[in-house]
């Protein structure tokens, strides 16, 4: 079984790879082109139904932990757990500008590129900070019993996207991520 640490740095990997797929189709509609919106809201169900709801309220107890430990991580924790806030707001208005769209009923298109915007660039500093400071910091002070503190207060769930089993309403995303794996792996 992985370490925690271990386990937390795999799921940025999927959560950096998908902000990648969501960023290409924001991409898209900033051309003028119509994008993947069932692919950018499946993205974004997953990223706040794992990522927001199991991911990060872990990260939350590791964090309080860690500045028990380290009361000089306070001004690094206390901001993460701010753009944890962040995130999940912006994601929860990106996905209502998706959903309409995807009715052709955009408000503002304007709207729709700034809370795309605004989900990646949080999203993508949250993850560089916690891989730079917080988890060398954390593999460094956090005990066993830190961990199971940290299991005990969120118990780990079967991530359903990148685990062994995909629900049908991940399907077509695992296969794209798969498949684009398989042409990487190729390409020299």
């Amino acid at each position: 079984m992985p370490s925690p640490l271990a386990t937390w740095h795999e799921d940025h990997i999927h959560f950096a790879r998908l902000l990648d797929l969501l960023e290409g189709q924001v991409v898209r509609f900033n051309r003028g082109e119509r994008p993947d919106y069932h692919l950018m809201e499946t993205i974004l169900y997953y990223l706040r139904n794992f990522g927001d709801s199991v991911h990060h309220p872990r990260e939350d107890v590791a964090y309080a932990r860690l500045v028990w430990r380290d009361p000089d991580m306070q001004i690094v924790v206390s901001r993460l757990q701010q753009e944890h806030r962040v995130i999940a707001t912006v994601g929860q208005a990106l996905l209502e500008r998706l959903n309409e769209a995807e009715r052709d009923v955009i408000s503002s298109r304007a709207a729709l590129e700034a809370a795309g915007a605004m989900y990646l660039v949080y999203y993508r500093n949250h993850l560089s900070t916690e891989e730079r400071y917080v988890m060398p910091r954390a593999a460094q002070l956090l005990t066993r019993g830190d961990w199971e503190a940290v299991e005990a207060a969120v118990p780990e769930l079967a991530d359903p996207l990148f685990g062994d089993a995909t629900p049908r309403r991940f399907a077509m995303l695992r296969d794209l991520i798969d498949s684009e794996a398989q042409v990487a792996a190729c390409t020299p």
